[in-house]
């Protein structure tokens, strides 16, 4: 069945600024290269969206101005997917940036209420960690511990993903805050501090853990190459899925500029995109199909005394190492 959109700028006509815009959008009719082109998602999902997020967008439209779920999912898959600040793309889809404003707000509000749906840690052999940064404006207050380590103002993300790019944990901090101290205070970090099922790969710029395994600093046998370069390729696909999130969601890339809200609102919207690209998954969608091929950086690896490292993580690398790589 058809399902007609009415896009309906309700702000000019309670202020009597113009004329009214009315159109008829009707996702059934419209090709899906229209809609991956303006919105980033075939038909299918979204008309999934709408029905996921309905109930409570629809709470939300009788405080604002009665825009429809379908507008309101519309207008924020547009915002997040082109990286287009809101004016423009409410243009595209003929409601005003006031209008556009809320919808994304709503919109990301429901997602980020879906989180614990789909972004749920379950322990596995092996899962893969990685730090990342979206840049942000200055925020108002306390800006200086949000600029990180390039000198811009940003949010700093820890995320955890799976074999598959399926995001485990996505947990946002200040952007000023070491990536070290950042896992420290994760909740990842305190559900794996006892866990004996499994470890997080992670880069060097961290510290080993018997939880968290990472390279062999100087390798010196063909068995700890052997061991760097399968970790190395194992863990790429966490970079790999950011970067692919990055390209699907241009709001977060920086390419037209940083995210001009606050560092909470900057975290819920970069959320609420973790939580699409699970559910992209979910829905069996590909989670490499936009990834951007950029080298990878390489991190420098945290600065350890002999006091600071942990024996019994050494020895346990050197079992793993024996006894899968030799």
């Amino acid at each position: 069945m058809a399902i007609p959109i009415a896009i309906l700028d309700c702000d000019l006509l309670l202020h009597g600024r113009g004329h009214k815009t009315l159109e008829r959008f009707d996702l059934d009719t419209v090709s899906n290269s229209v809609l991956l082109s303006n919105f980033g998602f075939p038909r299918d999902f979204i008309l999934y969206l709408v029905e996921l997020l309905r109930e409570t967008l629809s709470r939300r439209t009788l405080r604002s101005r009665a825009i429809s779920p379908e507008v309101q999912v519309l207008a924020a898959l547009g915002f997040y997917t082109s990286g287009s600040f809101q004016t423009s793309m409410g243009d595209i889809i003929g409601i005003s940036q006031a209008s556009m404003s809320r919808c994304v707000t709503n919109v990301t509000k429901a997602l980020v209420e879906k989180a614990p749906q789909f972004i749920t840690f379950n322990k596995r052999k092996f899962v893969l960690i990685l730090p990342q940064q979206v840049a942000i404006k200055a925020p108002n207050s306390d800006a200086s511990s949000y600029v990180n380590k390039k000198g811009f103002h940003s949010i700093a993300c820890q995320l955890v993903c799976n074999a598959r790019g399926l995001l485990l944990s996505a947990e946002t901090w200040p952007g000023g805050l070491q990536d070290t101290k950042i896992l420290q205070r994760s909740a990842i970090s305190k559900q794996l501090q006892d866990n004996e099922e499994g470890w997080l790969l992670g880069d060097g710029r961290y510290p080993l853990k018997k939880w968290l395994m990472t390279p062999v600093e100087s390798p010196g046998t063909a068995a700890e190459f052997q061991y760097n370069l399968a970790h190395t390729v194992t863990h790429e696909i966490v970079d790999r899925t950011f970067r692919a999130i990055q390209t699907r969601f241009r709001c977060l890339d920086g390419i037209k500029g940083n995210l001009q809200y606050s560092p909470e609102r900057s975290s819920s919207i970069l959320l609420a995109c973790c939580v699409l690209h699970n559910a992209s998954l979910h829905s069996g969608l590909d989670a490499w199909t936009l990834e951007r091929t950029e080298p990878l950086e390489q991190p420098k690896g945290p600065e350890q005394t002999l006091e600071d490292r942990d024996s019994e993580a050494e020895e346990l690398r050197k079992h793993i190492i024996l006894k899968h790589f030799s």
